[in-house]
C-alpha cells in the first residue's frame, strides 16, 4: 500500500521532464479554456477510478488484491502526471505569448489545488487502511473535510477562469 501512495504522491511532486507534442499553441483563449476543462474532468474520472480500486481493496478478504489496487493507482497516476503536463503547457501559453497573466494564475492556482487534492486523497486512503497507519477518525474527518474544501475552492478558480476568459477575447 505504501508504495501505491507514494507513486501518486510522485505524480504530485512533478510533471517530469518530457514534453507532450502540444496542439494547442495557435488555439483561441476560449478553446484553451475549454481544455482545461476536458483535463480536470479527466482527473474527475481518475479520482473516481482510485476511490472505487481502494473501495474495492479494503472490501477484499483479509489477503486484500493489492497488485489489482498497485495497477490501478500505476494508471490513475499516468492521468495525473499526463494532465499535469499539459496544463502547465496551458499556463505557460497564456502566460507567455498569449499575455494573459491573471487566466495564468488561475491555471497555476488549479493545478496547485489538484495537487493538493491529490496528496491528500492518497494520505487518507493510507491512513483508512487498516494495518497500514494507526487509524485516527478525528484527522481522517480533518482529511475528507480537506478535499471537499479543496474540491469547492477548484470549482470556484474554473469559474474565475471561464468569467476572466470571457473578459479576454
Amino acid at each position: 500500500m505504501l508504495t501505491a501512495a507514494a507513486e501518486v504522491l510522485a505524480a504530485v511532486d512533478g510533471p517530469g521532464s518530457a514534453e507532450p507534442a502540444w496542439a494547442w499553441r495557435n488555439a483561441p483563449i476560449a478553446t484553451l479554456v475549454q481544455r482545461i476543462q476536458q483535463l480536470q474532468n479527466e482527473r474527475a474520472q481518475a479520482f473516481r477510478r482510485l476511490d472505487q480500486a481502494h473501495r474495492q481493496y479494503l472490501l477484499g478478504d483479509q489477503h486484500h488484491d493489492f497488485p489489482s489496487y498497485r495497477s490501478v493507482v500505476h494508471e490513475v497516476t499516468q492521468t495525473f502526471s499526463a494532465a499535469s503536463r499539459e496544463v502547465l503547457a496551458v499556463e505557460a501559453e497564456l502566460a507567455g505569448p498569449r499575455a494573459q497573466p491573471v487566466l495564468a494564475r488561475h491555471v497555476r492556482s488549479l493545478q496547485e489545488l489538484e495537487q493538493t487534492r491529490l496528496a491528500t486523497v492518497a494520505l487518507l486512503q493510507v491512513m483508512a487502511t487498516p494495518g497500514v497507519s494507526e487509524q485516527d477518525p478525528e484527522k481522517l474527518r480533518q482529511l475528507k473535510i480537506k478535499v471537499i474544501k479543496t474540491m469547492e475552492a477548484i470549482s470556484e478558480v474554473l469559474q474565475e477562469l471561464r468569467f476572466d476568459a470571457e473578459s479576454a477575447e
